[in-house]
C-alpha cells in the first residue's frame, strides 16, 4: 500500500474557460512535485497524479485513487502561483467530493494558500476534508503519515500544523451519548508547525520529485515560446526561493509563511536554496531537453547575492535556457541586466500595478510610488529583454480617471506581453482582511477569485462598482491587445504569424455573469 498520493486537480475550465484551449500554460504542478519528494526522503512511498495535464476528470481520478487506494490522498492547491489557490478550490472539492462518493473511507488532507488562510473555514463548509495544514505543510504531512492511525485523536493532537476533526467526539454523537463539547470544537486546530527554515531547504525541501511528474506533457503560454509562438513547446518551472519581503495589499503569499505564530522571528519571510544546489536541478532539466524554464519565485530579482550567483553559474555550465521570472520595479539595477539576458532570461514580468502614485503607495507600503517606470523599462529592452508588464484596476482609491490613466501608460509602454487584472481580495492578502472588516461583497464561488472565469467577481472600490471595474479590464485587455503599434512591435520582433496568433485570441470573448446582470438592468 502506497503511503500518500499527491494529487493536482483540473481546474483549467473553471479558471480560463476557453483561453484553456489553446492560450493558458501548462504548468507543472511544482508544489506537490516538493512535496512528493519530501515525504519520499522521510521514508515514505508517494506517487503524484495531475489530473490537469492528463485531462483526467474527477470520477476518473477519484476511480485510480480508490485502485490503489493509499493511506492518505493529499490534494494541492496551488495552481500556477500561490495567490491562484483559493480558484483552484472549486475543482479541489469537486474532487474530494467524488474520491468519497467511490471511496468512503479515504483520508483527504488538503494544503495551499487558501487552506492556510482559512483552515477551519474550509473544514466547516466541506465534511469530506479530513485534515488540513496550517502552512506549507511540508512538516505537518510527513508527521502525518508518521501516525499508524489516522483516527487516533491522541496521535493527531500532537502533530503541529494540522487541522483535524476528533473521532471519539464524533462516535460519541453518533451513539448519542452525552457530551459537553459543542459540534464545532469537532474540528481541532493543532498549534502552528514552524516552515522549513533557509538552512533546511536543502535537506528537507531538495527539490520536485520529476520522476512523478510527466514533463514531456507540460507546454509554455504561446507568448512564452517567441519567436515560435504558434507551437507550445516543451516546459518547466523551478523555484529557487520561497516567500517574499514585500506586503503588498492585494497579495497572500506570505501567509503561507505562518509569519504570525510564535515560531516566527521575521528571517524566513524569504527563503532560498544555495546556487550551488539549484544549478544541479537545471542541469538536470537541461539534460530532459528542458529549453523553457519559467523562474516561479515571487521575486526572483531580489537578492542579488543569490540571483546574480545562480545566473552567472548558468552562463558558466552553458546552460541555454529561455527563461522568464519575476521583479519590481525598484528592484532593477542597471547592473543586473547584462547578466540577467545572457543567462537566458528573455522575458521579466514587472509589477506595475497603476500608473498612479497615490494608489501604488496605498498597496505596495510606499516602495517605489517615486520610481521612473518610463526609464526602467526602458533599460530592460535596451538590454535585449522582453517586459511582461502587470497592471491591476480597481483598488480601493480607484476610478475611472486613474483606470484610464493605467490603461495610457500601457499603450505608452507598449510592452511586448501585457497583463491586466482586476483587484481580489484573496483569502489571506491584507485586502481580504480589511474586505470583511468593512463588508465589501466577495465572490460567491471559489472560481469568482479567477481573473479569467464565468464567476470573477472582482472588489469594488471606493468610487466604482466590481460591474465596472471588470467591464474596464476586459476592454483594456483588448484595447491593447489590437492596438496598431502593439501589433507592429509583435510582427517587428516576433514575426506575422505571432501577430496573427494574438488576434486570434482576441475572438475569444470571455462570458462574465457579472457583465450579464449588469446589462440586464440596463
Amino acid at each position: 500500500m502506497l503511503d500518500i498520493i499527491f494529487v493536482h486537480p483540473n481546474s483549467s475550465k473553471s479558471v480560463y474557460q476557453d483561453l484553456s484551449k489553446t492560450y493558458s500554460a501548462t504548468e507543472p504542478p511544482i508544489w506537490a512535485g516538493m512535496l512528493a519528494n519530501h515525504c519520499r526522503i522521510k521514508g515514505f512511498s508517494v506517487d503524484l497524479i495531475d489530473c490537469e495535464v492528463n485531462e483526467f476528470s474527477a470520477e476518473t481520478a477519484a476511480i485510480m485513487l480508490a485502485c490503489e487506494s493509499p493511506r492518505l490522498v493529499c490534494i494541492v492547491v496551488y495552481g500556477q502561483q500561490p495567490s491562484a489557490s483559493t480558484q483552484n478550490m472549486e475543482c479541489a472539492i469537486a474532487l474530494s467530493k467524488e474520491i468519497k462518493r467511490i471511496w468512503p473511507e479515504s483520508k483527504i488532507v488538503f494544503v495551499g494558500g487558501h487552506i492556510a488562510a482559512l483552515p477551519m473555514e474550509t473544514m466547516e463548509k466541506h465534511k469530506e476534508i479530513d485534515f488540513v495544514c496550517l502552512n506549507e505543510g511540508v512538516y505537518t504531512l510527513s508527521e502525518l503519515l508518521a501516525v499508524k492511525d489516522l483516527e487516533n485523536d491522541e496521535e493527531l493532537k500532537k502533530i503541529r500544523g494540522l487541522g483535524w476533526r476528533a473521532w471519539e467526539v464524533k462516535e460519541s454523537i453518533e451513539t448519542h451519548e452525552h457530551i459537553d463539547i459543542p459540534v464545532d470544537e469537532l474540528i481541532i486546530l493543532n498549534d502552528p508547525m514552524p516552515i522549513v527554515s533557509k538552512e533546511n531547504l536543502q535537506k528537507d525541501l531538495p527539490g520536485v520529485a520529476w520522476d512523478l511528474i510527466p514533463l514531456s506533457l507540460y507546454r509554455t503560454a504561446l507568448w512564452h515560446s517567441y519567436p515560435n509562438n504558434c507551437h507550445r513547446e516543451d516546459f518547466a518551472s523551478i523555484y529557487t526561493s520561497l516567500g517574499c519581503p514585500f506586503s503588498c495589499s492585494f497579495c497572500m503569499i506570505n501567509i503561507i509563511n505562518r509569519q504570525d505564530n510564535e515560531y516566527s522571528d521575521g528571517s524566513n519571510i524569504f527563503r532560498f536554496w544555495d546556487p550551488e544546489f539549484t544549478i544541479q536541478h537545471l542541469e538536470f532539466l537541461s539534460a530532459l531537453g528542458v529549453k523553457n524554464l519559467k523562474i516561479a519565485d515571487e521575486m526572483f530579482v531580489l537578492n542579488k547575492n543569490h540571483f546574480l550567483k545562480l545566473c552567472n553559474l548558468i552562463i558558466d555550465r552553458g546552460l541555454k535556457f529561455n527563461i522568464w521570472c519575476y521583479a519590481r520595479v525598484d528592484t532593477i539595477k542597471d547592473e543586473y541586466l547584462d547578466i540577467l539576458k545572457k543567462a537566458g532570461v528573455n522575458y521579466l514580468g514587472i509589477g506595475i500595478e497603476s500608473a498612479a502614485s497615490k494608489i501604488r503607495r496605498d498597496v505596495t507600503k510606499g516602495k517605489f510610488e517615486e520610481v521612473d517606470i518610463r526609464a526602467i523599462v526602458k533599460k530592460v529592452r535596451d538590454h535585449g529583454i522582453n517586459v511582461a508588464a502587470n497592471y491591476i484596476f480597481g483598488l480601493p482609491e480607484e476610478t475611472q480617471e486613474t483606470m484610464k490613466e493605467t490603461l495610457d501608460l500601457a499603450l505608452e509602454l507598449n510592452t511586448e506581453m501585457a497583463n491586466f487584472y482586476c483587484a481580489m481580495a484573496y483569502p489571506g492578502s491584507p485586502l481580504y482582511k480589511i474586505a470583511k472588516e468593512n463588508n465589501w461583497e466577495l465572490p460567491e464561488t471559489y472560481s469568482g477569485y479567477s481573473q479569467h472565469s464565468y464567476d470573477c467577481k472582482p472588489l469594488p472600490s471606493k468610487y466604482l462598482t466590481a460591474a465596472e471595474i471588470l467591464e474596464f479590464r476586459d476592454k483594456a485587455w483588448l484595447t491593447y491587445h489590437t492596438n496598431t503599434e502593439f501589433l507592429s512591435l509583435i510582427e517587428k520582433k516576433f514575426g506575422k504569424q505571432a501577430k496573427n496568433e494574438i488576434l486570434k485570441s482576441t475572438k475569444i470573448q470571455l462570458k462574465r455573469k457579472l457583465l450579464e446582470r449588469t446589462h440586464d438592468k440596463t
